[in-house]
């Protein structure tokens, strides 16, 4: 049975100030833990720490800068020893294909797959602590259902999602050994400051709020993959099990439809 959040935890979680890495921090500061919060607006996370200062500590950091990840190491166990980390600060571009630019494919890239890796300099040790103590120790890596599908415009975005579950998996595997779980969150369309600048239909939209309940119950019941709404997800897995010239036949007629629907607002 899972230890998983059972007592007073306390847990570093990243991209904190705003959408999903908000919704998640008021429900874990709503059941009583203790929260080291990170992002890049000091004034967000000052505003949130308000909601329960003796449990809750800023450490404003950009997690694809190194030194300021080194600045804050100290700070991920000022409650004592770490028992979970929330790695969920990212980026969302798409690219425009008539205008190719790789910078978008870079933006991506760097913040979701290298911001992530670089954040494990300064929460593994910690994990590596608590775990040698026999306590639990939990790395979580929020990732994305984008990936399974091939979705025009998302070349950056998928790309840097998918490598960043093989990241992920590959991490459960080599840390298996050291008691530290790795669990990857997969969420369809999520309300948040980054989707609301999608110009495209996202079907199966939910709240913040309700993908922050998902995300901490699948962390309670000790699951190591945690994806959701199931309906949206289950879509995605089952044609991406389609032959791979009838996925590409798809994709290409959702890209020109979307192309199309953009002209049309134009």
């Amino acid at each position: 049975m899972s230890q998983r959040l059972e007592i007073t935890s306390n847990i570093w979680i990243t991209g904190a100030s705003s959408g999903i890495g908000e919704a998640v921090t008021r429900e874990l500061m709503q059941q009583g833990h203790r929260l080291v919060i990170t992002g890049r607006r000091q004034e967000a996370l000052e505003q949130l720490c308000a909601l329960a200062p003796e449990r809750m500590k800023s450490a404003r950091a950009d997690t694809t800068r190194r030194e300021d990840l080194s600045a804050i190491g100290a700070d991920l166990e000022a409650f004592g020893n770490l028992d979970m980390a929330i790695l969920n600060a990212g980026a969302c571009e798409y690219l425009e294909i008539a205008d190719y630019d790789s910078s978008v494919i870079d933006h991506n890239i760097t913040t979701n797959v290298v911001g992530t890796a670089r954040c494990l300099d300064i929460a593994l040790p910690a994990l590596r602590r608590t775990a040698q103590q026999g306590r639990p120790a939990t790395l979580v890596i929020v990732s994305s259902s984008a990936w399974w599908f091939p979705f025009g415009r998302a070349e950056g975005y998928g790309a840097s999602k998918a490598a960043l579950t093989y990241f992920a998996h590959a991490l459960r595997a080599d840390l298996a050994s050291e008691g530290i779980d790795v669990v990857v969150v997969s969420p369809g369309f999520v309300k948040t400051p980054l989707t609301d600048r999608n110009d495209f239909p996202m079907p199966f939209l939910v709240s913040a709020e309700d993908a922050a309940t998902r995300i901490v119950t699948g962390l309670r019941k000790g699951r190591m993959e945690i994806a959701f709404p199931k309906r949206f997800t289950w879509t995605l897995k089952l044609l991406g099990a389609l032959p791979q010239g009838v996925i590409d036949r798809i994709a290409a007629s959702m890209s020109r439809q979307s192309r199309k629907e953009q002209e049309s607002n134009g």
